[in-house]
């Protein structure tokens, strides 16, 4: 029975996904250049995988806990909110120093709204003050992980991948959630890794959130504690793991 909701939270993921993102290349909302972005290598791609990543793996991952599917959305719509300034001031900082610089001038909307939400979610995924606060950690950390990492194609979605598949050997909430969170991720990769489209902060965020949530719903105390030292010791050499996904 636990086989089989990891399949159907993967195979609902990509579905929802896949669907999303096809329709949107279809019929995208605003002018065609609002959803082209320039990629390292000058190159025009689209910015479509990013929506349809976020939207298909909140729906799939609320199925399994709507606190999950609740955080995955606010990174996503937050990410959104990032990837929208971006394109009419075009800011291109990276990482949480350069965050926690924009706060300045108001260019630091998601590293709250992420921090907030996932708070809330971390609160009612368990049931303990210290957890809920661990929790809550390693869903903003992880989220804001996965878009240190999203700088070349395939990078971001191979880290969801890595980080998602060894999930799906556990039981319980925990591993449907990384389920959705690998889903999610396969179901654009081909387009990713061909340079035809890219995350954004919309998809990377989601996809990162995905992950944590997998982490908070299936490890104890003991996972928590080592979810949380992990995605902060990311975030404090955020430049350095910037760049080491760069150089693969």
């Amino acid at each position: 029975m636990t086989g089989t909701r990891k399949s159907r939270s993967f195979l609902l993921a990509a579905a929802l996904t896949r669907v999303g993102f096809v329709a949107l290349r279809a019929n995208p909302p605003g002018k065609p250049a609002r959803w082209e972005r320039t990629n390292y290598a000058g190159r025009t791609v689209e910015l479509h995988a990013g929506p349809a990543v976020a939207v298909g793996t909140a729906l799939a991952a609320a199925r399994v806990h709507p606190a999950a599917g609740l955080a995955v959305l606010a990174a996503g719509a937050c990410g959104a909110y990032d990837d929208v300034s971006g394109y009419f001031c075009g800011d291109t900082r990276r990482g949480f120093r350069a965050h926690l610089g924009a706060l300045r001038d108001g260019g630091a909307v998601k590293l709250a709204g992420i921090s907030a939400a996932a708070l809330v979610a971390g609160a009612l995924l368990k049931e303990r003050p210290l957890d809920k606060c661990l929790a809550g950690v390693v869903i903003a950390g992880a989220a804001h992980g996965v878009n240190l990492v999203d700088v070349r194609p395939g990078r971001a979605l191979g880290a969801v991948l890595a980080l998602g598949l060894p999930g799906l050997l556990g039981k319980g909430p925990g591993a449907e959630l990384a389920a959705v969170a690998a889903g999610g991720a396969a179901a654009v990769l081909r387009e990713d890794v061909s340079e035809r489209t890219m995350l954004g902060d919309t998809g990377a965020h989601a996809l990162g959130a995905a992950l944590g949530a997998a982490v908070v719903a299936g490890g104890g105390r003991a996972g928590l504690l080592a979810g949380a030292v992990a995605v902060v010791a990311a975030a404090g050499y955020g430049d350095r793991v910037t760049r080491w996904a760069r150089a693969l």
